[in-house]
């Protein structure tokens, strides 16, 4: 797809509204959505609709035309503030204001079973983010500080993990707390997101990420900012590169990368910006891996909105 070519637009699909406060996070489940496989979508949200007593994370299938629960995710003591799956889709990891983050088996006929609680933050967790294809799981809390944790199993047993590796504001280049972050396809770059308004790509050796301590340091490539003029909250980068961001201006951006960037650092450009998306905040935002145009959404508004990147010639469905 030559995207210079061409205009593009966001369909709203549908509108889920299963939430009765604010959806802090999205999370499409791999392989879902493709070859007959019905699109399989969790979200988290501070309310209390399917516990009396604690937060919880909802399940949601597509079922015919529509979305419907069909599982939630009870423990945490305290608002899931995120969620997301393994590169297989058989781990689930969530996270909130208990301090802690949970991983979840995923079991036959819509069961889940958590058989680690993950206790390495101090602060409350705000985010958990998985590679792409390696069995690592990042995370963020809320210290104030630019830091992310990152947890494997330990000698290849599931139930012990432990952090392996820390990293602190010197590696991250952003001026202010990090929000979210995201990878690429082949797992050797990164975006994040910050409340100084900008959104950063990072590179990686991703063969000194798959040796055995798994460390690989990032090296910051470039910057895009000046697109949203509030706290952008939620990064996520498409199968094909792009990369879509929202924020607490209510709107989402898409980026995608560009030839007109140098030899040695690459340049990204805006392919649309979606103004007033939700009527509040954009906490999160996350393309399904199956199919490659849809993109979820979630926000302060109590809403999940699924959306269909089209060509605006014509509204038709990207092949990309």
């Amino acid at each position: 797809m030559n995207f210079a070519d061409e205009k593009f637009e966001l369909i709203e699909i549908q509108r889920l509204e299963g939430h009765t406060d604010r959806v802090w996070s999205v999370a499409w489940k791999p392989g879902s959505g493709g070859n007959g496989v019905p699109a399989l979508l969790a979200s988290c949200s501070g309310d209390k609709t399917f516990s009396s007593f604690d937060a919880a994370t909802a399940i949601w299938e597509n079922v015919g035309d529509d979305f419907e629960c069909i599982s939630t995710l009870e423990g945490h003591e305290n608002e899931v503030k995120s969620v997301s799956w393994n590169a297989s889709g058989s781990l689930l990891a969530t996270c909130g204001r208990d301090k802690s983050v949970w991983i979840w088996e995923v079991l036959s006929h819509n069961e889940f079973d958590c058989f680690s609680v993950l206790q390495g933050h101090t602060p409350d967790v705000k985010m958990v983010h998985w590679h792409p294809f390696m069995d690592i799981l990042f995370s963020f809390s809320y210290d104030n500080t630019i830091k992310f944790k990152i947890f494997k199993a330990e000698d290849g047993d599931s139930d012990d993990w432990h952090c392996v590796q820390t990293l602190g504001e010197s590696n991250s280049g952003h001026t202010s707390t990090v929000w979210a972050l995201s990878f690429n396809a082949n797992g050797d770059k990164m975006v994040s997101c910050s409340d100084d308004l900008t959104v950063k790509i990072w590179g990686a050796d991703i063969a000194r990420m798959q040796s055995a301590d798994g460390n690989a340091p990032w090296t910051h490539l470039c910057t895009l900012f000046g697109y949203h003029d509030r706290t952008i909250f939620s990064v996520h980068c498409s199968r094909e590169g792009i990369i879509a961001s929202g924020a607490a201006d209510d709107a989402m951006c898409l980026f995608v990368e560009s030839e007109d960037g140098l030899v040695d650092e690459p340049f990204y450009k805006l392919l649309l910006k979606k103004e007033k998306a939700h009527d509040m905040d954009v906490n999160a935002v996350q393309w399904c891996s199956a199919e490659n145009t849809l993109l979820a959404s979630a926000s302060d508004d109590g809403t999940v909105k699924i959306w269909q990147l089209t060509s605006s010639s014509g509204n038709e469905k990207l092949s990309l």
